[in-house]
C-alpha cells in the first residue's frame, strides 16, 4: 500500500458515495433518513436517485420497520441516522423487525456520528453504547471503519451481503490512512505496522491514533504492531491469536465503552484460546460538549494513553 495521497474526510462522507457505487452494480438498493439526511450525507443519494430514497421524519423506530420490509420484498435496505437514535432509540426494533425473522433480513444500519467525537452536541448525543447493543444481536456484523477510503469499502461489502449490517461512521474529518489499492473484507482485520513487543488493536478514531502511540513507544525502544480491527463482529480470531502469540500484550484502543465492543471481543477470543496480558483503552464515563479533538483530550482517547497502556500490558507478560 502507498502512502495515502487524500485530503482529510469524513467516513459519514463515503455513505452517499458508496450507495451509489452499489446502484451502479446493479443492487437493488433502498436508503431511507430520518429526519437527519444533511447529517448523515444520505441526502446526496436521494439527490442522485430519489426514487430508491425517503425519508420518514423524526420516526427512527419506524424508518427500522420500514426497512425490514424493503428487505423482506427482496430489496437491499440501508437505514441512516445518529448512533445516538440507530440503535439508541429503536433497539427493541431492530432486533424484533430485523435481528430476528428469517434469521436477519437485508437491513443495513449506517449510524452516523457515534462515539464522542460528535463534539458539540453534548452528552446526550455521544454515542457510547451502541457496539455493545449491536454485537448483542445473533446476525449482525459490526463495522467501525478508520478513514473514507474503508468506510466506503466497508459499506460497499455489506451492501453485498443478504446479512444485516451496522456500519458506524463519524463526524469530524480524519486523514487517510488507506488509498485505493486497500481491499476491505468482512471479518478480516489489517495490520498496518509491524511489531513485536505489543500489540495495539484498534477501530475508527483509534486507529490512527495508535499509529502515533506505537512511533511514540518506538522512541522507546518497544516495538508495537498496529492492527486496524475495522469489522468488530465476526472478529477476526487468527489476527488476535497471531497478535497474542507473537507479541505476549495487547492494548484494545476504542470511542467506545470498554464493555461490550471491540475490547471485549477480542478478550473473549483470548480467554477461550490463548490468555495474554490485555489493557483496554476507551471511554467509561459520559462526557460533555467540546469540540471533537479537544474531547479526545478530555477522555484520554491519546497517543500518551495508549503508550502507557502499551507498558503496563508488557510489564504483565509473564
Amino acid at each position: 500500500m502507498t502512502a495515502p495521497t487524500a485530503p482529510a474526510a469524513a467516513t459519514r462522507e463515503a455513505y452517499p458515495v458508496a450507495l451509489s457505487e452499489l446502484v451502479e452494480q446493479g443492487i437493488d438498493v433502498v436508503a431511507l433518513d430520518a429526519d437527519l439526511s444533511a447529517s448523515t450525507m444520505g441526502y446526496q443519494f436521494g439527490e442522485k436517485y430519489p426514487e430508491r430514497w425517503h425519508s420518514v421524519g423524526i420516526a427512527e423506530a419506524n424508518m427500522v420497520g420500514i426497512g425490514a420490509g424493503y428487505a423482506a420484498t427482496g430489496k437491499t435496505a440501508f437505514i441512516a441516522s445518529f448512533a445516538s437514535f440507530l440503535p439508541g432509540r429503536c433497539f427493541d426494533q431492530i432486533r424484533t423487525s430485523v435481528a430476528q425473522p428469517k434469521g436477519g433480513l437485508n437491513v443495513n444500519c449506517v449510524a452516523s456520528h457515534g462515539g464522542v467525537t460528535v463534539g458539540e452536541d453534548g452528552a446526550s448525543a455521544q454515542a457510547i453504547e451502541d457496539l455493545a447493543l449491536m454485537t448483542s444481536l445473533i446476525p449482525f456484523d459490526v463495522i467501525v471503519p478508520a478513514d473514507f477510503e474503508s468506510a466506503r469499502q466497508a459499506i460497499i461489502a455489506v451492501g453485498k451481503t443478504t446479512r444485516p449490517s451496522y456500519v458506524r461512521t463519524g463526524r469530524p474529518k480524519v486523514a487517510a490512512i488507506y488509498d485505493r489499492s486497500f481491499r476491505f473484507e468482512i471479518g478480516r482485520a489489517n495490520v498496518l505496522r509491524p511489531g513485536s513487543d505489543v500489540t495495539l488493536i484498534a477501530c475508527g478514531i483509534l486507529v490512527g491514533i495508535a499509529l502515533d502511540a506505537a512511533a511514540q513507544l518506538a522512541a522507546d525502544g518497544i516495538s508495537a504492531r498496529v492492527i486496524d480491527m475495522a469489522t468488530i463482529k465476526p472478529i477476526d480470531r487468527d489476527a488476535v491469536l497471531a497478535a497474542a502469540r507473537e507479541t505476549g500484550a495487547i492494548v484494545t484502543a476504542e470511542e467506545h465503552q470498554t464493555h461490550g465492543g471491540l475490547g471485549t471481543q477480542v478478550a473473549r477470543v483470548l480467554a477461550e484460546t490463548l490468555p495474554t496480558p490485555v489493557a483496554f483503552v476507551g471511554v467509561d464515563r459520559y462526557g460533555t460538549s467540546g469540540k471533537w479533538d479537544e474531547l479526545l483530550g478530555y477522555f484520554e482517547l491519546t497517543p500518551g494513553r495508549l503508550a502507557a497502556a502499551a507498558k503496563d500490558a508488557i510489564a504483565r507478560k509473564r
